[in-house]
């Protein structure tokens, strides 16, 4: 299938998006430091380090494709019954629906004959109340992804792997400014790996 054709048929499914060159994403160490030191989810999401991967193994991901697929989430608010202080559970209806569109958006490109297609979405994974790292007792190896419910759909996001979103979006010309209330509307992004 041609590109277009296939821009076309994406657009049935989020019609919020940009194709960029690879080259334009920026990997950064300090994002990972930022998850570490600044997010309450650290840890508790296998899709979240330290379960995902990091700076270095996102560059050489990165040189196995030319184009990206740039998707905007304008239209996805928080919870308002959930204190804005539980972020996560805050933004929960929110990552869902990003991470079932970006999943929507690579099964359909790989259906398509784009078999490298691979999405990353944007904050912890919310498919699970309780993620396993989360779970009481439970060990965790090497191989813990293994017992993911979720495998299939589940995909890390671009800051949990060392993307500096804002240096990217910014690059492929979005206005793009930190948020300094819970009042103001919050742009999400997602990416999709395509070639």
């Amino acid at each position: 299938m041609k590109l277009d054709t296939l821009m076309q048929e994406l657009e049935g499914i989020h019609g919020d998006f940009k194709l960029i060159p690879v080259k334009e994403i920026e990997v950064a160490e300090w994002v990972r430091w930022k998850c570490e030191y600044g997010c309450k989810a650290f840890g508790k999401h296998l899709t979240c380090p330290p379960y995902t991967p990091g700076p270095d193994e996102t560059r050489k991901l990165l040189k196995c494709y030319e184009q990206a697929l740039i998707t905007r989430f304008n239209n996805v608010g928080p919870n308002l019954k959930v204190p804005p202080a539980h972020l996560h559970h805050y933004l929960w209806d929110a990552i869902l629906t990003i991470h079932n569109t970006m999943f929507d958006l690579e099964r359909h490109a790989f259906l398509a004959g784009y078999y490298k297609a691979f999405a990353m979405a944007a904050l912890p994974c919310s498919f699970c109340r309780d993620c396993l790292p989360e779970k009481e007792d439970f060990a965790l190896d090497h191989a813990a992804k293994r017992f993911c419910k979720h495998q299939d759909k589940a995909r890390p996001s671009m800051e949990a792997c060392g993307i500096d979103v804002f240096k990217t979006m910014r690059a492929a010309g979005y206005d793009l400014e930190v948020r300094t209330s819970y009042q103001e509307q919050i742009t999400f992004f997602g990416l999709l790996l395509i070639d």
